[in-house]
């Protein structure tokens, strides 16, 4: 059975797709920080544990779902569990995914918004010659401003609509092709321009990849385990979609294995393009925000032909934010096709015109809504960010190991894993057991740490 909305041409297009949905700013301004900062090659060997144990599994559960189901994440759960002769209570967990991937997606347009203005600032060559100060202000200043920040949200938001209101074959699948190999290709070119520019190549490299195992703590394991979780889309709904529209009899956990090593290997060479240049200039290697929009345009404006690659380096993380923020509309989007039985078009449009609307808080939060809380000391937009992440998410992804760990009809899960007999059986071990009780550990930590 093929679905409604439309099928991946290919194993190589849903690889592109499901790594497009994974990397996201998180791998450029958070992951080579907190490798560097826990024990460099001693964390991401710890980190690369948790992928095989943790994100894959869960990933290739969510692929399973998606594809046994083959239609919106919602939809595809009640049918599964209904076919399965389960609690239809479980359809919860498409619910979750999709309730996740609307707030995510709400203050990550803002961010990417802010990445938008900053590929014209740097083409423009604001930064040539700026001293911290300039950067500091500049930012501060940017965000500031309530309309700069709502219209550049607002074009990202246009753009991430328009490509999925063209469907999987004419807009996702079209817009990845394009996208990713690009993504890469600039990957490339820039870790050469850091390698060649910076004089300090070695020193990035030392800072990722030295194996310093004193600095490997608890908390660091944790933070390997929440980080292999979170930097693969998982929990949001965004991997089961996908999923619907993979061809049959590709082998699931292959792909999945084939997307979180493409995940990891854009995180560790941003890492090479990032620090080098950090260390080149004498600045923080701190991530973050401060990292990406005041640290890096600092860096940028010292180097030579840095007014070139910076305006590259943020087209590139554009790139990597849209593949993310079309992964994360597609699951309500689809859901209202089959609800609702209108056109793709008017689909993508009114999720996206909830998705502005909520969005607007987090624009705010940095400008006339500055001094607002919601929760705490939280702001508009870190409190969706909490909730998402640290509530939402990792409750959806213990639920999605469980549910296809157990729940699914065993003939279900036989004929979706068809082409991994040999890893099958390791498979269910991890999502049964591993996988949820790692993901359970990070979720209450988090708690007991505030």
């Amino acid at each position: 059975m093929d679905s409604q909305h439309g099928m991946w041409s290919s194993r190589t297009v849903f690889v592109l797709a499901a790594a497009g949905s994974a990397v996201g700013l998180g791998n450029i301004w958070r992951f080579p920080y907190v490798a560097g900062e826990n024990g460099g090659g001693a964390f991401v060997l710890v980190y690369l544990a948790c992928i095989f144990l943790i994100g894959i599994p869960i990933m290739a559960s969510e692929i399973l779902i998606g594809r046994a189901g083959r239609q919106s994440p919602i939809n595809s759960v009640r049918t599964l569990s209904a076919g399965s002769g389960a609690n239809p209570l479980w359809q919860a967990v498409g619910w979750m995914g999709a309730l996740a991937g609307f707030m995510i997606l709400s203050f990550y347009a803002v961010i990417a918004g802010w990445v938008l203005s900053y590929v014209l600032q740097l083409g423009a060559g604001t930064y040539n010659g700026a001293d911290a100060e300039f950067a500091s202000n500049a930012f501060s200043d940017f965000i500031g401003n309530v309309w700069s920040v709502v219209g550049c949200y607002t074009v990202f938001m246009a753009l991430t609509i328009f490509i999925t209101a063209r469907g999987v074959g004419r807009g996702l699948e079209v817009a990845v092709k394009y996208l990713m190999p690009t993504l890469f290709f600039l990957l490339i070119v820039l870790v050469i321009y850091a390698a060649v520019t910076s004089g300090h190549f070695m020193e990035g490299i030392a800072f990722l990849f030295s194996f310093d195992v004193e600095k490997l703590t608890w908390n660091s394991v944790l933070i390997a385990m929440g980080q292999a979780f979170f930097t693969l889309s998982l929990g949001m709904g965004a991997i089961m979609a996908y999923g619907a529209y993979m061809p049959k009899d590709v082998s699931i956990i292959g792909t999945a294995t084939t997307v979180a090593l493409m995940d990891t290997a854009v995180a560790l060479m941003s890492g090479l393009i990032i620090f080098p240049l950090v260390f080149a200039n004498g600045l923080e290697s701190s991530g973050g925000p401060g990292l990406m929009f005041i640290t890096l345009p600092l860096a940028f404006g010292q180097m030579s032909g840095g007014q070139f690659f910076g305006c590259v380096f943020f087209i590139l993380v554009t790139f990597a934010a849209i593949t993310s923020a079309i992964s994360l509309v597609e699951p309500a989007v689809a859901w209202i096709v089959e609800r609702m039985k209108v056109s793709r078009v008017s689909a993508a449009l009114i999720v996206g015109g909830f998705v502005w609307i909520l969005g607007l808080g987090s624009a705010f939060s940095s400008n006339i809504w500055a001094d607002v809380y919601i929760v705490g000391n939280m702001t508009f937009l870190d409190t969706m960010d909490y909730v998402s992440n640290n509530i939402i998410l990792p409750l959806g992804g213990i639920l999605i190991a469980l549910f296809a760990g157990w729940v699914v009809d065993k003939k279900i899960r036989d004929e979706q894993m068809a082409a991994d007999l040999l890893y099958y059986p390791v498979w269910q071990v991890l999502t049964r057991f591993v996988a949820p009780i790692a993901v359970s550990i990070v979720f209450l930590m988090t708690f007991l740490n505030g």
